[in-house]
């Protein structure tokens, strides 16, 4: 597996967290691979045999691009033989307003959008092992985008004060952070990300606990959840687990069976 992140210029670092390359091989058969939560909304192009998610006792091709918001549980997709992808790794309270969209839920989206039709041109670079090329296409569109956008300095310290305390901060700290009352940030976050800060603070928290076992599968999770802001031990593993659908003694042992990720950064691909 093959797993890269590229940092975004100054101008989109208000919308966007990174860009990523990740290409596997999962073989002649038919393989899935979970997917976990985490804080940010993903806009995902695919190459080469593609990849699916189950529906109503049945296999959804998926197209590309697709759209993975917020993730409240793990996400199961499937594909065989060479599968290459390029994401973009959005703040959710600005994926939307990037895009031109209202403010959809979160989990796996199909939707129409010109940003399709990027993908002729990816499929060209990717085939000639051009990588950069793609990754430099899928930039300047997004540089294009963000420069018909217009920025709300109220959301951006929000989103700030949330990233600095990773998920930790109460609501009326994030407020005070931006500048407005609870209740007016509240009703344009919702507005611009189709969920609460309070959501989007829980899944910043779940993913530094998923990111710390994964990691250090043998770290102490009381004095982890202590670190974050956890009432307790108890409380940490009751979150983990409704984010994860599993306690964080099994996802440890998993991450000790599992590959090692790719530098310091959690690989979020993890096989089933």
């Amino acid at each position: 597996m093959q797993h890269q992140e590229f940092a975004p210029r100054e101008e989109l670092q208000d919308s966007i967290k990174c860009f990523w390359y990740n290409s596997r091989d999962f073989g002649d058969q038919v393989t899935d691979f979970e997917v976990q939560p985490d804080g940010y909304a993903e806009i995902i192009f695919h190459f080469g045999s593609g990849c699916s998610i189950a529906q109503n006792e049945g296999m959804l091709p998926l197209p590309s691009p697709f759209m993975m918001g917020l993730l409240n549980q793990p996400v199961v997709f499937y594909a065989k033989n060479r599968l290459e992808i390029i994401g973009i790794r959005c703040f959710p309270w600005t994926v939307f307003d990037l895009l031109g969209l209202p403010a959809g839920k979160g989990g796996v989206t199909i939707f129409e959008h010109p940003i399709a039709q990027l993908q002729p041109t990816l499929i060209n670079c990717i085939e000639a092992g051009r990588i950069d090329e793609a990754l430099a296409a899928v930039k300047q569109y997004f540089l294009t985008a963000r420069s018909a956008v217009a920025t709300s300095s109220m959301l951006f310290k929000a989103g700030v004060a949330m990233s600095k305390a990773k998920g930790t901060m109460p609501v009326s700290q994030v407020a005070a952070a931006a500048h407005a009352t609870v209740r007016t940030l509240e009703r344009n976050f919702k507005q611009s990300s189709g969920h609460t800060i309070k959501d989007v603070s829980g899944l910043m928290r779940f993913e530094q606990v998923r990111n710390q076992l994964w990691l250090y599968p043998d770290i102490n999770l009381a004095g982890l959840a202590h670190q974050l802001g956890y009432t307790d031990q108890s409380h940490l593993s009751r979150e983990f687990k409704r984010y994860s659908g599993t306690t964080p003694a099994a996802f440890a042992r998993k991450a000790k069976q599992g590959k090692p990720p790719v530098g310091n950064n959690f690989v979020a691909f993890v096989q089933a």
